[in-house]
């Protein structure tokens, strides 16, 4: 007989009764029924009910136990009585009587209940994760999390990409997070950056002639922490050879589309997969306000702008702000003239919580417009309302006013308040699409200048052409984003492969010649020998996991992971490094004056 174990403890049946077997595991509960001891042995295959007998010399041992103990035994399978069986347990018609026991180690008392969920905060969660990571549905995530990354490298096997592995330790650079940086020992006061995606690396493969490259790539940006993202990320990294925009689409969207397929069950509701027309970024930020909208959200965003800056319109409110250059954007929502009045002050406590004044709206009941507002809109412009937005009787139609930006942002997050208030969220679907036509520039309203919008490695839609004739913030780019459900996904380009052109698009954006050879010199080299005309995108690995395991938080879909202040509780990281260690590295701390008070 093996030393640890015959069987797993989710093997055993009604056809294993009066063999003798033996289990590895930790002790997921224990508790005594009049003198005879149940113990319920776990490992990370399943359950099995084992018994010490009253009459057991194990007994007085056995009973001293502690859950979270390691222990191996043996004993005879038996079948349980009818009134005991468990049906929710595959190893609920048996049980195993004890006849010997080791205990592989003893545990201490445990911070928290691992075979249940006693509602521990996060802090002592991830301070103990090992235990954590015990727990039935932590370990289903994490398999789901190795399964889905497996069937990724499949799938693109099967397409013909190959797999690379690109520099961990490589040169910092400009792509609009911050490094994380590595002194050099041997380089004093120089330093490596750890990839906050390997975007410079998969070009140059393309330029070496590699035709298709893919890779799990690990990226690291030392931005502030929430909920949907992290310091250390993985994602499914792509790139590809002599491609247009629809070409890359293509190749890549029936490996998400089967990824979300395959695992859509895991929380025991089978989803259904529907990717929607692609939408340029302008469209998606006026109807959505936002470039990665929730499609299940039914609701829609329309101009009226022009409806308030008519003469017979009296709101003052709104007109002061038109004649400043904004905007106003309007939510429909059909058929709420019956919904109470709490359902409108509820929408209004929404905005005002969010720093807005309020959320003005009329409601057409009866052939008429009712609400707050509805006064200083005259029949005339309120008719100009129901056929800008559509309206027909019953439905509401709420307002938001500001500087364009401003006003769009607010609009989206409005758009989805009334969406959740009025419960029409479509459930049980993953909804996926493209947004494209990504401007290539932005004005920087902090720093006063032109600055890239998005990938700064893109190619203008127009070329150089459009660089020289046109006003930057006109120009587009080969770029795009692949959203799902409200998050960003992936997002990708067409590369910019000529280095006159990319020489232009840095002039554009601020960044002289020397500077773009001293932080890009590589890769501009590497295209001055012949450079294919390539391009690929990057899928956000833990998002795709987070949205098929419903976890509105990354960290519940990883294994290891640290805090949302970005500290490993349970390593204790980040640590103060000695002195010796600093001055191995040429190194001295040198810490805010606060912290330096307070030591």
């Amino acid at each position: 007989m093996h030393r640890f174990r015959t069987h797993k403890c989710s093997e055993l049946r009604k056809d294993h009764i009066d063999q003798e077997v033996k289990l590895s595991g930790w002790i997921n509960r224990i508790y005594d029924l009049g003198g005879v001891l149940f113990v319920i042995l776990r490992d990370t295959y399943g359950l099995t009910q084992c018994i010490v007998e009253e009459s057991s010399p194990l007994l007085e041992t056995a009973s001293k136990w502690r859950v979270e103990s390691v222990v191996t035994i043996t004993g005879k399978v038996r079948a349980r009585s009818a009134e005991t069986i468990n049906p929710k347990m595959p190893t609920g018609e048996i049980e195993v009587y004890i006849e010997s026991a080791e205990v592989q180690s003893s545990a201490d008392v445990i911070p928290f209940q691992v075979y249940e969920d006693d509602g521990a905060g996060e802090d002592i969660r991830l301070r103990y994760r090992y235990l954590d990571l015990r727990r039935e549905q932590m370990q289903k995530k994490i398999r789901l999390r190795n399964n889905v990354v497996a069937a990724m490298r499949h799938k693109m096997w099967d397409q013909g990409f190959q797999e690379f592995q690109t520099p961990i330790l490589t040169a910092s650079s400009p792509e609009g997070a911050r490094d994380y940086l590595v002194p050099s020992r041997l380089h004093p006061g120089k330093f490596y950056a750890l990839p906050q995606a390997p975007q410079q690396f998969k070009q140059l493969l393309m330029m070496s002639g590699f035709d298709k490259y893919f890779q799990i790539a690990p990226c690291f940006r030392d931005e502030d922490g929430r909920a949907d993202r992290l310091a250390e990320f993985y994602q499914l990294d792509v790139e590809m050879s002599f491609v247009t925009q629809e070409d890359v689409h293509n190749t890549i969207q029936p490996v998400i589309q089967s990824i979300f397929e395959d695992f859509s069950d895991f929380t025991g509701e089978k989803r259904e997969v529907i990717w929607c027309d692609s939408l340029p970024y302008k469209e998606a930020m006026l109807k959505y306000g936002t470039d990665k909208p929730d499609l299940r959200n039914p609701l829609e965003i329309v101009d009226v702008t022009e409806v308030f800056a008519r003469d017979d319109v009296e709101f003052k409110a709104f007109k002061g702000v038109i004649e400043k250059g904004g905007v106003v954007r309007a939510i429909r929502a059909p058929k709420v003239s019956d919904q109470p009045r709490s359902f409108f002050d509820k929408l209004n406590s929404w905005a005002q919580g969010q720093g807005a004044p309020g959320l003005g709206y009329v409601l057409f009941a009866d052939g008429e417009g009712k609400g707050p507002i509805a006064k200083f809109i005259p029949e005339a412009a309120q008719e100009a309302l129901k056929n800008a937005a559509g309206l027909e009787d019953g439905d509401a139609i709420f307002f938001v006013c500001n500087k364009e930006h401003e006003a769009a942002k607010f609009a989206g997050a409005a758009r989805d308040a009334i969406c959740d208030a009025m419960g029409n969220r479509e459930q049980g679907v993953y909804k996926l699409c493209w947004i494209i036509d990504f401007p290539m520039y932005e004005f920087d309203e902090k720093t006063q200048r032109i600055d890239f919008s998005h990938n700064p490695f893109s190619m203008p839609q127009g070329g150089m052409a459009d660089l020289e004739d046109k006003d930057p913030l006109d120009v587009y780019a080969w770029q795009y984003d692949c959203v799902c459900n409200g998050f960003e996904l992936a997002s990708g380009a067409i590369r910019n492969h000529k280095p006159e052109i990319m020489e232009k698009a840095f002039g554009i954006a601020g960044y002289s010649k020397d500077v773009l050879e001293a932080e890009f010199g590589g890769m501009l080299n590497a295209m001055r020998y012949g450079a294919p005309p390539h391009g690929g995108l990057a899928f956000g690995v833990d998002r795709i996991i987070m949205l098929l395991a419903d976890e509105p938080n990354l960290r519940e879909v990883y294994a290891f992971v640290m805090n949302g202040q970005y500290e490993d509780q349970m390593m204790q990281a980040p640590s103060e490094i000695g002195h010796e260690q600093l001055k191995e590295l040429h190194l001295k701390v040198n810490l805010p004056k606060k912290m330096t008070d307070a030591a």
